[in-house]
């Protein structure tokens, strides 16, 4: 299977900033760092002010943004949030605050063409971030407890176009937001869906996933933070339309879906009433759908209509093709010797059977020569021609069996 890291990059900015925050315990990695947020309105700004951690909103605090040589002023909500509207795309923008004498400044933010941005400002994370890395480590490391995990973080499903057949890729975040080790009562259980086939666990998943059969299976307990699992899996006879169902035994705190789209293709799907098509790196295009939070034990349905469908019939063909080469040559083998203008005509047989053949492969790898198309007539006419002689030659009756 193909690299599929440029639509991976595209897809965990296209994700919604909420779960983007999902299982950061080290605030000073976040301050100042902008995030995508297509669920703003385009042109605004989001900047959320907190202390240490991202669980401590500061509230009522002045916060200023510059862009241009403007700036303007706000003040934050119960949240620690503050929106900066009306910024134009491709615009720079910079955030600052001041907490308590340290001024805090982020990253120059630049607008997308869609959307707007997030971007939290952190005070006193440098000096916390030892203590906390001391405390997360320590808690890591006492005895696992009863507890839930959810596919939260950059959880998603993606559906791609190789070889003419269509591939999933299951890219799940398990995420632990205790401090120490959580223990869910029983073994993660994923059954691949229906049709599923050549599945694998790609690169960067645990160790503590194994795949057996049409089933992934994820052993607790679990660290705090992040798990990564990565399954990839083609399903090759979809026809036109192909609908998904897929069970997840654990909590989906966001659903998540991107599909290549060829053609007219749809996504249809009830639990994912968000959907917006984009342009994705060397040219292709991508149909992004989300939605609500689905429980522990739900089931995802997702259809997909307008699929690319390959018509058998050039398939079948040149095995049919390639069937009348094989009987001409095991009933040559088994004939008595004929007179020479018969074998002059069972060899141009052979011959023409065979370049018909090689055109009708070239056709179907989609790199015919020039002169493919006016070829075939012309040699599938001379064939009958031949068949026709040899039905007339000395020992006759074979050629339109052959």
């Amino acid at each position: 299977m193909r690299h599929i890291a440029g639509f991976l990059t595209l897809a965990l900015l296209s994700a919604p900033a909420a779960s983007a925050q999902v299982a950061m315990p080290d605030a000073s990695q976040m301050s100042g760092i902008s995030l995508p947020a297509p669920e703003l309105a385009t042109g605004t700004v989001s900047v959320r002010v907190v202390r240490e951690r991202m669980s401590n909103n500061i509230t009522g605090q002045s916060v200023s943004v510059t862009s241009n040589g403007q700036t303007q002023s706000g003040t934050t909500d119960a949240q620690g949030r503050v929106e900066f509207p009306g910024f134009a795309p491709g615009a720079v923008v910079v955030a600052t605050s001041a907490v308590e004498g340290e001024v805090l400044v982020s990253h120059e933010l630049v607008m997308p063409a869609r959307g707007g941005i997030r971007v939290a400002l952190v005070a006193g994370a440098s000096a916390a971030a030892p203590g906390e890395r001391a405390a997360a480590e320590a808690a890591a490391k006492e005895p696992s407890r009863q507890g839930v995990v959810v596919l939260g973080g950059q959880s998603r499903v993606i559906g791609e176009f190789q070889n003419d057949t269509f591939t999933m890729f299951y890219i799940l975040d398990i995420v632990n937001n205790a401090r120490t080790p959580i223990d869910t009562g029983a073994p993660l259980d994923i059954p691949l869906p229906a049709g599923a086939s050549n599945a694998g666990l790609m690169e960067g998943s645990t160790t503590q996933a194994t795949l057996r059969g049409d089933m992934v299976r994820v052993t607790g307990p679990f660290p705090p933070g992040t798990t990564s699992v990565q399954i990839a899996f083609s399903l090759p006879d979809t026809g036109t339309s192909y609908t998904l169902r897929q069970r997840w035994p654990a909590a989906f705190e966001q659903p998540f879906v991107a599909v290549e789209k060829f053609g007219d293709l749809q996504v249809r799907s009830a639990q994912l009433p968000t959907q917006e098509t984009i342009d994705a790196d060397g040219g292709k295009m991508f149909v992004l759908a989300n939605g609500g939070r689905l429980a522990a034990g739900d089931e995802m349905v997702v259809t997909f209509t307008n699929l690319p469908a390959h018509s058998m019939t050039p398939r079948w063909t040149a095995v049919g093709l390639a069937a009348l080469i094989l009987l001409a040559g095991f009933a040559y083998a088994l004939a008595p010797a004929r007179q020479s203008p018969r074998r002059a005509l069972e060899a141009e047989r052979v011959r023409l059977l065979k370049d018909l053949v090689a055109i009708e492969n070239r056709r179907r790898a989609g790199r015919p020569k020039p002169k493919d198309a006016e070829r075939r007539p012309e040699m599938m006419a001379m064939l009958e021609r031949v068949l026709a002689e040899l039905d007339e030659a000395p020992g006759g009756g074979q050629g339109a069996a052959a």
